[in-house]
């Protein structure tokens, strides 16, 4: 059969019923009480569940809403309830699997409390996450988790002011009082410095993000206060801050490793750092301690195991949620300042002892 009449003979493709669509143009009641030869009024009694309306009129109603693809408009409907239904998350990298269980986690809380999460990413830019954090605001949203990228939170007066609950994740806030749901990083870096410690090591580098960044200060205070309680002089080679690009991240670590008195350890300041000092790590001839702040996928399965320093990602973003619903149902007046405690994992790299 030729190919003109196998394509006229075939139902018609999803562009052909659509070509006729105007997009943006959405179906209303009034198209619907049209089409279904009734009032307003009834089409609202349809569409809101309320008695009144006959069997036969119900049916040509809802055929009328089948054919014309209509949907209630539920921003409508809460916004004269005082509520939009809907919280917004302002992340710093969508593509970093730190996030993932933090955003899955706000997402679970938001979705019991009947909400809609709407999440975008800041960046790392501090003018981003605030024109994305007040895009979010005039948009109605009832609330904002925020992961800061800025140290001057003070454009959100205003709109907390206004009643726009807030919390902030993994950062505290700059300039304002607001809640703010944190790891212990700290405590966290200490721990893991001190594990390498514990094995041996004296010569110990510290690789992490930038130093505004305050994870990354609290952090490498961690590593500081485990080589003092130690009686550890710190060497400036031993310590790189800086962006995590993979280049930046492999010339720190090949610095520390060089020359006659290299580091036998390695204290990475998160995720992405650790993924590079890997790699460089697998090109070294000699055994080198690693600890990484943050666990990542696979840890386990690399020979040997990477420990780690983990920190609950999903408990963060539950954490914050909760404290934003608690905001709004107004149980929570008072901002507070709520550390997570991280947890040592030990896999085989931390426990190495130092060579020659």
């Amino acid at each position: 059969m030729p190919e003109t009449a196998r394509r006229a003979d075939r139902p018609a493709d999803r562009s052909d019923r659509l070509s006729g669509t105007r997009y943006g143009n959405r179906p209303t009641m009034k198209d619907v009480a049209a089409r279904a030869g009734v009032g307003l009024k009834t089409v609202s009694r349809v569409v809101n569940g309320e008695p009144g309306v006959t069997p036969d009129t119900e049916r040509r109603v809802q055929e009328a809403i089948e054919a014309l693809g209509f949907r209630r408009n539920d921003s409508a409907r809460v916004l004269r309830k005082g509520r939009t239904a809907s919280i917004g998350l302002v992340l710093e990298d969508l593509a970093d699997p730190f996030y993932g269980p933090l955003s899955r986690a706000v997402e679970e809380v938001a979705r019991a409390h009947g909400a809609l999460l709407i999440n975008g990413s800041s960046a790392e830019d501090p003018d981003r996450e605030q024109e994305l954090a007040l895009a979010l605001c005039a948009r109605r949203v009832d609330g904002l988790v925020v992961i800061p990228a800025g140290d001057d939170h003070r454009y959100l007066e205003p709109e907390i002011k206004a009643g726009v609950a807030t919390v902030f994740v993994d950062r505290p806030a700059g300039r304002i009082d607001a809640d703010v749901v944190l790891s212990d990083n700290f405590g966290g870096a200490r721990d893991g410095v001190a594990h390498l410690i514990a094995h041996g090591h004296r010569r110990i580098g510290f690789i992490g993000d930038m130093p505004r960044i305050h994870t990354a200060a609290e952090r490498l205070r961690g590593y500081r206060a485990a080589m003092e309680d130690a009686g550890i002089p710190v060497e400036d080679a031993w310590m790189s801050l800086g962006v995590t690009d993979p280049e930046r991240v492999r010339r720190a670590a090949e610095a520390m490793l060089s020359g006659p008195e290299p580091v036998t350890a390695i204290f990475t300041g998160n995720n992405r750092v650790t993924v590079t000092v890997i790699r460089v790590l697998a090109e070294q001839e000699r055994p080198v301690a690693l600890v990484g702040f943050d666990d990542i996928e696979l840890a386990d399965l690399l020979r040997p195991g990477v420990t780690v320093v983990a920190q609950d990602a999903a408990a963060l973003g539950r954490t914050a949620a909760e404290r934003l619903f608690r905001q709004l149902d107004g149980t929570l007046i008072t901002p507070e300042r709520i550390e997570l405690p991280t947890r040592l994992v030990t896999r085989g790299s931390g426990e190495l002892p130092p060579a020659g």
